[in-house]
């Protein structure tokens, strides 16, 4: 398999270092509850509720392995990206405030859990970095990158009072997509919107990759120039979360499927604080937006390649070139 677009082996080489150097601060018997093979079941086990997890909290970490964590995850996002993730482990600590103290809001309640051997040197691996409202998955394999399927939500969306009161951790995305689906003309917008309520949640969640198949609302190549611009923007809301290499490939790899074929679709009213939902879908992108719950106050929103998500093209590619199962 040729490299991906804008994908070097030097760009892998230091997301494996940080990987290995993550393991390296857990003694033996913690490793092993730190990784997992990477053809387990576990590595497609994701979602984005309160449960228990597989892999290392936060809240069982010291501080150098703590420190080791954000550096692989630094590693994979953009410092923006970054704050986003860490601004949503913040959240747990509001949320259980606005709940009276729930026991099931911890901001330590994040884990890290690593697939494969990075430390090998070549082997195919990957890691995840999940917990209430993030599912960060990254694969690596054939000289070439998986980032999907990339949850983030927030709960609240605004924080309603406090030291932070006014915070919308997710708001851009919410606001580049309103701008855009009231700035249509009216013929344009019909086709736009979807449906009049919000369709309560995201579709494609856990176990429901291929639950989307057609796109469907108004498609990018059908706008005009300025509203595809902003379309473009939106899309990057997402893609730029990337350290700048992988958000590259990732833009190489949509713009080389067609953005002309990418579908904007928007469902519920178009006033600000009322429940909505939004979704962009094209051959190698699959963007869902929806603020319901919690009188909409509340976002659940996820990207993923309905080609690629885990990676599972670009291992099936390592395998078939004769290289066998990881550790």
């Amino acid at each position: 398999m040729a490299p991906d677009f804008h994908w070097t082996d030097a760009t892998e080489e230091a997301l494996r270092a940080q990987a290995a150097a993550f393991l390296a601060t857990f003694p033996a018997e913690q490793r092993r509850v730190a990784r997992f093979a990477i053809d387990s079941p576990e590595r497609l086990d994701w979602h984005y509720v309160p449960r228990a997890r597989r892999g290392i909290a936060l809240g069982s970490m010291d501080a150098r392995q703590r420190a080791a964590a954000h550096a692989l995850l630094r590693a994979a996002l953009s410092d923006a990206g970054h704050g986003k993730a860490t601004e949503i482990f913040a959240l747990e600590a509001i949320l259980g405030r606005i709940e009276k103290f729930s026991r099931n809001r911890d901001p330590d309640n994040y884990s890290w859990t690593v697939f494969g051997a990075p430390e090998d040197g070549s082997g195919p691996w990957g890691f995840r970095v999940e917990g209430h409202h993030v599912s960060l998955n990254f694969a690596f394999a054939a000289g070439g990158e998986a980032v999907t399927p990339s949850f983030l939500g927030a709960n609240p969306a605004r924080v309603p009072a406090g030291p932070l009161e006014g915070q919308r951790v997710l708001g851009a995305q919410e606001d580049l997509a309103r701008e855009l689906v009231r700035g249509f003309a009216p013929a344009h917008r019909a086709r736009a919107i979807i449906g009049t309520r919000s369709l309560g949640d995201i579709v494609t969640g856990p176990g429901r990759g291929d639950a989307l198949r057609t796109p469907v609302g108004l498609a990018i190549g059908e706008m005009d120039a300025p509203h595809r611009s902003l379309a473009e923007r939106l899309i990057d809301e997402f893609v730029r979360n990337l350290r700048t290499e992988l958000a590259e490939a990732q833009r190489a790899r949509i713009r080389e499927a067609g953005l002309e074929a990418i579908h904007f679709a928007w469902a519920g009213p178009l006033e600000p604080g009322r429940a909505h939902y939004f979704r962009m879908h094209g051959p190698r992108l699959l963007i869902e937006h929806d603020n319901t719950q919690n009188d909409a106050n509340h976002v659940h929103s996820v990207w993923r390649d309905p080609t690629r998500d885990f990676g599972l093209d670009i291992l099936a590619e390592h395998y078939k070139s004769g290289h066998h199962g990881a550790p």
